[in-house]
Parts: structure tokens; sequence; C-alpha cells
């Protein structure tokens, strides 16, 4: 899918007229190697656009968006990041309002930032982080306000490999023992999809991409994400990440 020589001063007499002068020299020649590097730095081909580049026309329908993610992501795999839309024109053009043209439903997995394996920048995306991608009323208010409030064509639910919560899960299961706090509430709503046809790490791999395609159904179901989505106006997928790959790629 979806889805880059210090120079050592010499030793001097111990004169002070020379000392003196050795000390300007250098800080003249200090002021002209900083100003030689930030002069590089804007002309390279790697560095930000500036403020007066034309902005890249941002996707407006689903297939749009998923080009541009498979994009990023292809860039992410090549370390050949542009890190997006960081510029200061950028920054104060958001004070204005935001135009994300994708919501990333992911996990708080600290490996797998949307915006970095995407890369994407700054009012690019609209992420929503659980563990193991969970569902509960709030994560299903805050994608329903980016879809209905700010017209988001585009919703990824982004599961990924060795996922901790999952395999917490699929352990507990196993065990009948609950987990501390809150974790068994996270337990609890993954349960219902592990794949318990397969044994040890088959088993939590199978039930990751179960998890990520039950919580997709679950918003595709959502009644007036429905109604987008046969209108046309909406795509909800679901996808996954490869750690040993940074490969996102669409679950079916």
């Amino acid at each position: 899918m979806i889805p880059d020589a210090d120079a050592t001063p010499r030793s001097l007499p111990a004169r002070r007229a020379l000392l003196r002068g050795s000390l300007v020299g250098a800080m003249a020649a200090g002021g002209a190697a900083l100003t030689a590097t930030a002069a590089n730095a804007t002309a390279s081909p790697s560095a930000s656009p500036t403020p007066h580049a034309p902005a890249p026309a941002r996707p407006t329908t689903a297939a749009e968006a998923l080009r541009e993610l498979a994009a990023g992501n292809r860039r992410w795999r090549a370390f050949r990041e542009r890190h997006p839309d960081e510029t200061p024109a950028v920054r104060q053009s958001l004070t204005q309002g935001q135009h994300p043209f994708a919501v990333v439903l992911g996990c708080i997995d600290s490996r797998v930032p949307p915006e970095l394996v995407f890369d994407q920048g700054l009012g690019d995306l609209m992420t929503v982080r659980t563990a193991g991608e969970v569902l509960d009323e709030a994560v299903l208010g805050s994608v329903a306000y980016g879809v209905l409030e700010l017209g988001i064509p585009l919703v990824v639910v982004l599961g990924h490999q060795s996922c901790g919560a999952v395999r917490a899960a699929v352990a507990a299961d196993l065990s009948g023992e609950r987990l501390p706090a809150h974790i068994q509430y996270l337990a609890d709503q993954i349960r219902p999809v592990i794949d318990r046809t397969r044994e040890g790490d088959a088993r939590i791999d199978a039930t990751i991409d179960a998890n990520v395609l039950a919580v997709r159904a679950r918003l595709a179901a959502e009644p007036d994400l429905a109604a987008k989505i046969t209108a046309g106006r909406l795509a909800v997928v679901g996808a996954r990440y490869e750690l040993t790959t940074q490969t996102v790629h669409r679950l079916s």
C-alpha cells in the first residue's frame, strides 16, 4: 500500500598584539563560515521548501489520499523523507485552520508514529492512537469529528507487527488470568477476534490482522460514516506496518 576539519589554532608567540590579531581573524573567519553554512543549508536540495514555494495540491479524495500515504511510506522505507509541511509559512497558515486529508487510527506503540511512517507533516494527518487500535466512545467521536466536521475522505486503521496489546490479550486468553488495572479492558476488546486455530506467534500475528479488520468493520458500520461511504465521499481501510521492513500494506 500504503505504503532518505575543523582547523586547530596554531601556537602563537606570547605577544598580545599577535594574540589579538589571531583572535580577530578567527572571529571573522568563523562568522564567514557560519554565513556560508547557512547559505548552503538554504540552497541544499534536501532542505525544507522556502516559504514562497507553491504548496502541493492536497488530496481531496480517498484514492488521492491513499496514493499520498503510499508515496510517503516509500520515502520512509528508502530513508528519503521530505519532512513536508514544517516551514514557517505552513506553521503560520495553520493558525487559521486545518485541512488534514486522512484520519489514522493507530496503536500507541512508540515505533509506529503515523506522521513518520507516512512521511507527512503539520496539518496533514489527524491521528488517533490507542493500544491495539481499541475503540471506545472517545475514539469514535474523534474519528467522526475528522470525517463529519473536517470533511476528511479517508480513515486508515493501522495495526503493526509485534503488537504488545494483542500479545497481552492472547496471553491472558490462554492463561485465564486477569490483567492489571485498565489493561484488562483492552484485552476484553481484542479477545473476540483471537485466532484460536493457530499457535504461538502465528496466533498473535493472525490476531493482529483480524483485530485491524474488525475495527475497520465497526467504523464502517457507524451510521454517519456508512452514509459517507455509500455516497462515495469516504473510504475506511485497514492496513498493517511491518517493523522489519518499514512497509505499510493494506489488509482486506
